[in-house]
């Protein structure tokens, strides 16, 4: 599976607050059949104060700590963006590095408060789109207008944005009023990714298995596995492309036989 929103650099966010527990993060990423992660610190203005140039070397730290650890997770680096007017300047100064590339727009994995949608956003998101960014909303399911009424989102999707919800929002980890719009979602065919969102070990953990097989029970297996690993891998394919190829994934129809139960594995 490919990870495509987690917290894993250390003293940059509200993740983990050093190397030895992005250390554990990881491998546990791994354990739960995580390929590969793209780290995507907050940028958050008057609260993250976030960018590439910030977002590198820490980047660069994790990297090296996870090769001299052998800890096989392949990653990548990005951003979770919080969607405002700043957001302008950071990208006409190339201060923001995306998840990827999609059918010729750059992927911005973009987050909306969690009280409600901004006025104005849909300015912001044709702006991005007119600049080939094609904003990836994250987790939907959280934000309170959404919350209130699930139609709030359906205009963003009309415009060309993508959605990604969060695993454990699809498991009832984060509680039932989540889960009812996550799974909403995956029903009416909203959502183009799921991933973890994960923070840390205890409570927010990387666990996208319990998500792929919650997710399965709704809208198929070939449909899940298309939001783990598929459409990621496209969004993702220039970031590993000069990555020397492991031992290959198996196929979707082999993961439950192969991952099954990897959390009994997994310390409490």
């Amino acid at each position: 599976m490919i990870d495509l929103h987690c917290h894993f650099l250390p003293n940059i966010d509200d993740g983990p607050s050093n190397i030895g527990d992005s250390l554990k993060l990881a491998r546990m990423a791994c354990a739960y059949g995580i390929q590969k992660s793209i780290v995507t610190p907050h940028i958050c203005p008057g609260c993250y104060e976030n960018n590439i140039m910030t977002i590198q070397p820490a980047f660069t730290v994790f990297k090296h700590a996870l090769q001299q650890n052998h800890i096989p997770l392949q990653v990548g680096m990005a951003a979770e963006v919080r969607i405002g007017f700043e957001i302008i300047e950071m990208i006409e100064k190339n201060l923001i590095p995306f998840l990827g590339r999609l059918e010729g727009y750059h992927i911005l994995l973009l987050e909306m408060p969690y009280s409600h949608i901004p006025p104005g956003s849909d300015k912001m998101v044709n702006w991005l789109l007119e600049k080939k960014i094609r904003p990836m909303i994250a987790h939907p399911e959280k934000n309170g207008d959404v919350l209130r009424n699930l139609e709030k989102i359906y205009p963003f999707i009309e415009q060309g944005c993508l959605l990604q919800i969060t695993a454990s929002s699809i498991t009832g980890r984060l509680g039932s009023q989540l889960q009812q719009r996550a799974q909403q979602m995956l029903e009416k065919g909203w959502v183009n990714v799921i991933a973890s969102d994960a923070h840390n070990i205890k409570y927010r953990p990387p666990d996208l298995e319990s998500g792929y097989l919650a997710a399965a029970k709704i809208i198929g297996e070939s449909a899940a596995y298309r939001l783990v690993h598929e459409t990621p891998e496209q969004i993702t394919l220039e970031k590993f492309i000069d990555i020397q190829k492991t031992k290959q994934p198996p196929t979707k129809d082999g993961w439950v036989r192969e991952f099954g139960g990897l959390k009994s594995l997994i310390p409490a």
